[in-house]
């Protein structure tokens, strides 16, 4: 009998031994608490564009800071899958077009924009063989946009605008960005507009040449926003302060100096972008000033002025204002948020 207690005692012993270890290994039971630090990371939708680029790199330095993020980046290849998982609740927070930010709180989408993705960033690309040097000789032309919802398409609604032409005489084509460069380069359109590093893709490559940068003919372009769920911010404010104080940091950091950009080039097109390098290291340097990540506080003047072209191309009917799809409250006063105190590695 006393054999077989032993053995009994044994197996429970076993039992309990295996138990201990499952739940230090593979469950938080035996973490300790900290009063106020988030469940888990939640997810924020981005693609592989600069408009995009302090999602990477703000979860790139928290990390080689840290060993951890507040947040999950999940990548999308298109505007469609990452509007989708947006509207599902899939990611709390995302990167978007503004003006489709816009339109989804008209819809009664309850997002707010709390950030700015980046200024400028977009040019308008033509063949270097073709014969279009100015707003006027897009006239009768193809020119693909990234949707309708884009403000690239709303960009050109301005330069025609400011040229006293009419929209109609040219023919907007719909094409996911990727797919932009190789319709340059078979000249199956006759002039490009997106975010970058696609435009630069065609001048990099030799076929693409600059008809005009999004500075020149809209000062301070805004493409993309970050936007949150409200039930996010009511619910898990911290994480999204967290957020956009790492995405701020990360623009101020890209902007502190070239050698910075260059890191970030490396670290996010091998990491994140799948992406040769060559190509954000360029369109991050030619020029300088071609996509800039400071002051990218939310103000209703930019807004504003997206509303009146919004509404005038027909994707806004202006039902809903500034303070409605806003929220500047996560970004009082921009100047006393610091750069990450990062050095990034030699490549």
């Amino acid at each position: 009998m006393s054999l077989k207690r032993t053995l009994q005692g044994g197996i429970v012993i076993w039992i309990a031994l295996i138990t201990v270890l499952h739940l230090a290994l593979n469950t938080n039971a035996f973490k300790p608490k900290v009063k106020g630090a988030p469940v888990k990371a939640f997810r924020v939708g981005f693609l592989p564009v600069t408009c995009h680029l302090t999602c990477p790199v703000t979860d790139f330095i928290n990390r080689s800071m840290t060993g951890a993020n507040v947040f999950e980046p999940v990548r999308f290849n298109g505007w469609p899958e990452l509007k989708e998982a947006f509207l599902a609740d899939y990611t709390p927070a995302t990167f978007i077009l503004a003006p489709m930010a816009m339109a989804l709180r008209e819809q009664g989408v309850p997002l707010k924009i709390v950030y700015l993705g980046h200024r400028d960033g977009s040019a308008v690309m033509v063949h270097k063989d073709s014969r279009i040097y100015n707003t006027k000789d897009l006239r009768g032309k193809k020119v693909a946009v990234p949707n309708r919802f884009s403000n690239q398409r709303l960009l050109l609604f301005k330069a025609f605008k400011d040229a006293g032409l009419d929209i109609k005489d040219v023919e907007l084509i719909e094409m996911p960005p990727p797919d932009m460069p190789a319709a340059l380069y078979a000249k199956a359109v006759d002039a490009i507009s997106s975010g970058e590093p696609f435009m630069g893709q065609t001048e990099l490559d030799g076929y693409g040449r600059v008809l005009w940068l999004t500075k020149d003919i809209w000062p301070n372009f805004i493409s993309c926003v970050l936007a949150v769920h409200e039930d996010a911010i009511k619910n898990n404010r911290s994480q999204v302060q967290e957020l956009v104080d790492g995405i701020a940091k990360s623009g101020k950091w890209l902007d502190k100096d070239m050698t910075n950009r260059m890191a970030a080039a490396q670290f996010v097109s091998k990491n994140y972008y799948n992406q040769h390098p060559r190509l954000l290291s360029f369109v991050l340097s030619k020029p300088p000033d071609r996509v800039k990540y400071t002051n990218l506080k939310p103000l209703r003047k930019d807004f504003e002025e997206i509303e009146v072209l919004a509404r005038a191309s027909g994707i806004f009917e202006g039902k809903v204002g500034f303070d409605d799809y806003v929220d500047t409250s996560f970004v009082p006063d921009e100047t006393v948020i610091p750069a990450h105190a990062w050095i990034a590695p030699k490549p």
